[in-house]
């Protein structure tokens, strides 16, 4: 069994919903398996903290995750724009797989959630694809011939699943947002599994 890794962080649980999801997509897929991986929340002086090992969910990724599995679907909550602080610190302590190019010419996907409609959803999934794009990994998006992206009236990109969560995280994931973390998911499995396993 192939595993796809669903790496995220999640402040509210909004973004743990959705890799939950994006899971379920993988998971559709014959031969693949989702490893769900978190980090650890960071201190104001760009430490991880808390405990080694989460008190709940998901355990915290590990380098080895990352090189084990075929595919990486990454979430993070917006934060101006751009991927949450422990994710980026996360990423930033990858320069040892990179020197080796143990990522090069894996896929990846992404997925965000905002407080605000308009509050950057799609430079937070751009932001997430910079290190993975130096990493050599290939990027997997939403194509238009999923329908839910002509519908959605709230999340939902061709560069990755979103959700508005409300300033308060009061509004639930839509069933146009649920469609389209599930068909990340499955793509991304689908072009994985081509990947790993040519011919």
């Amino acid at each position: 069994m192939s595993e796809v890794l669903v790496l995220y962080y999640s402040h509210t649980g909004t973004v743990r919903e959705m890799a939950q999801l994006v899971a379920r997509g993988v998971e559709g897929v014959a031969g693949c398996a989702a490893r769900l991986r978190t980090v650890p929340r960071v201190t104001t002086t760009a430490g991880a903290a808390g405990p080694v090992v989460p008190e709940s969910g998901a355990p915290y990724a590990e380098l080895k995750d990352l090189q084990e599995c075929i595919g990486i679907a990454l979430g993070s909550p917006t934060r101006f724009g751009n991927m949450a602080a422990p994710m980026k610190y996360f990423w930033d302590s990858t320069g040892e797989l990179w020197l080796k190019g143990a990522l090069a010419g894996k896929p990846a996907a992404l997925f965000t959630s905002t407080g605000s409609l308009h509050g950057g959803q799609e430079s937070t999934l751009l932001s997430m694809m910079l290190p993975l794009l130096h990493h050599g990994m290939l990027i997997v998006g939403l194509p238009y011939t999923e329908p839910e992206l002509f519908a959605t009236r709230s999340g939902g990109t061709p560069y990755g699943a979103s959700h508005h969560a409300g300033a308060a995280g009061e509004f639930p994931i839509t069933e146009h947002e649920r469609r389209l973390c599930i068909a990340l998911g499955r793509r991304l499995a689908d072009v994985a599994l081509r990947l790993a396993r040519p011919g």
